[in-house]
C-alpha cells in the first residue's frame, strides 16, 4: 500500500494518537519529577532523623488546610505566576532568560520611585497606581528587552547577560534606595518613601489576596492566546524551533526575539509594581526575595504553557506558605522548603532529558507501510 492510498481515516486515527501520546507525556515526566523529587527529599528529611510523613502532611496543612492557609498559597502565587511567565515566553521562542529577578526589582523599584512626586503632591490613587505599574513594566520590559537585544544583534548569550544584568539592577535599586531617595525615617532597613495606605491595592472582595493575582491569571490567559492562536505566536514558535529557517522564511526573528524578551519583562516588571504597592508599600531590599528564580522552576514543571503555570504558581505558594508551620511543628528551619525546590529543580532538568526516550509515548507507525 502507497502513501497516497492511507484512507483519510487512518491518518486521521494516527493524528489524534500522536497527540494523545505527547500529551501523556507533557504529563507523566513531570509527575514523575515531582514524585522523585519527594522521594529524594524525603531520604534527606530520614537523613536529619525527620518524618517524611509529617513533613508533607505540613505542607499540605500549611498550604491547603484552611481558608486561612489557601488564602496565603494565593497571595504567595501571584508573584510566582507572574515571574514563571517571565521565563516561559521567552523560552517559547528558543531564549533561556533567567533574570526575572532582575525585572521584578527593577519594576519595584520603578514603581516605588515615580510613586514619590505623585504621592507627595497628592496625585489621586486611581492614577497614581495606574502610572505606577506602567513604569513597572516598562523598566522591567526594557531591561529583559535589552538581554534580547544583545542576542540577537550581538550574539551574547541571554543566560549569562539576563542573570548579569540581574544583579546590576538590584546594585541599582541599593544605589538610589541607601542613597538619594532614601527616606529618613527608615532607619533599620533603607528604604524608599512609603506610598502610605491610600496608594495601596486592594484585596480581591471575599479574599484576603490582592490583585496581583488576578492580574496574573488574566495574563496568562492573554498570553496563551497570545502565543497559540495567533500568527506573532506561530511566527515565535518557528524562530525557537530554527531561526535560520525562520529567517529564511522572511520571518522578523530579531523583532519576536526582542518582543518576547519585552513582554517576559514587563510581566516579571508588574510583578515588583505588586510587591510594591500591596505587600511593602515601599521599595528596599526585601524585593529580592527570590520569586523571579523560583519562577524559573514554576515555568518548567509548567512545560512552559501560560495555562499550566497558574496552578503550579499555587503549587508553589503553598510550598512557601507552608514554611512556617514546618518550622514550628518539626523545629526546623522554613528554609527547609527551599531544599526541596532546589531537589525539585534538580530533577526537573534532568527529567528534561527524558522527553522521546520512552517507546510508549512514540506514535505507532499504522499506515506507513508501502
Amino acid at each position: 500500500m502507497t502513501a497516497e492510498a492511507v484512507p483519510a481515516s487512518a491518518i486521521l486515527l494516527r493524528s489524534g494518537n500522536v497527540r494523545v501520546k505527547k500529551l501523556a507525556e507533557t504529563i507523566a515526566i513531570p509527575l514523575g519529577a515531582l514524585l522523585a523529587s519527594a522521594v529524594l527529599f524525603s531520604i534527606f528529611l530520614l537523613l536529619l532523623g525527620k518524618s517524611p510523613i509529617e513533613f508533607f502532611a505540613l505542607v499540605w496543612t500549611g498550604g491547603f488546610g484552611s481558608s486561612f492557609a489557601i488564602q496565603q498559597s494565593l497571595q504567595r502565587a501571584a508573584p510566582l505566576l507572574l515571574t514563571g511567565l517571565a521565563f516561559a515566553i521567552p523560552a517559547r521562542i528558543g531564549l533561556t532568560i533567567i533574570g526575572g529577578e532582575g525585572a521584578l526589582v527593577l519594576g519595584g523599584f520603578a514603581a516605588a520611585a515615580i510613586a514619590i512626586p505623585l504621592v507627595s503632591n497628592s496625585a489621586p490613587a486611581f492614577l497614581t497606581l495606574p502610572i505606577m505599574a506602567i513604569f513597572a513594566m516598562s523598566a522591567g520590559g526594557i531591561w529583559i528587552g535589552l538581554a534580547g537585544w544583545l542576542r540577537h544583534y550581538r550574539g551574547v548569550n541571554e543566560t549569562i547577560s539576563s542573570l548579569l544584568l540581574s544583579y546590576i539592577a538590584i546594585a541599582i535599586m541599593n544605589f538610589f534606595v541607601e542613597g538619594m531617595l532614601r527616606d529618613p525615617s527608615s532607619a533599620n532597613k533603607p528604604s524608599t518613601m512609603p506610598i502610605g495606605d491610600a496608594y495601596k491595592v486592594g484585596n480581591i472582595p471575599g479574599l484576603d489576596v490582592h490583585w496581583g493575582l488576578a492580574a496574573g491569571i488574566l495574563l496568562a490567559v492573554v498570553l496563551y492566546i497570545l502565543m497559540s492562536r495567533t500568527t506573532f505566536g506561530f511566527a515565535a514558535r518557528m524562530t525557537g524551533g530554527n531561526p535560520r529557517a525562520a529567517l529564511a522564511q522572511g520571518l522578523p526573528v530579531g523583532f519576536l526575539i526582542v518582543s518576547c524578551c519585552m513582554i517576559a519583562g514587563a510581566c516579571a516588571g508588574l510583578a515588583g509594581f505588586f510587591e510594591v504597592a500591596a505587600i511593602h508599600g515601599q521599595a528596599n531590599a526585601s524585593l529580592v526575595a527570590g520569586y523571579g528564580f523560583t519562577g524559573i522552576l514554576v515555568a518548567f514543571l509548567a512545560r512552559h504553557n501560560p495555562l499550566v503555570i497558574i496552578p503550579v504558581a499555587v503549587l508553589f505558594g503553598a510550598i512557601a506558605a507552608s514554611g512556617g508551620v514546618i518550622q514550628r511543628r518539626m523545629a526546623m528551619p522554613d528554609a527547609t522548603v527551599l531544599v526541596l525546590q532546589g531537589i525539585l529543580f534538580v530533577v526537573l532538568l534532568v527529567s528534561e532529558t527524558f522527553y522521546g526516550r520512552f517507546k510508549i509515548f512514540q506514535p505507532g507507525r499504522t499506515g506507513d507501510r508501502t
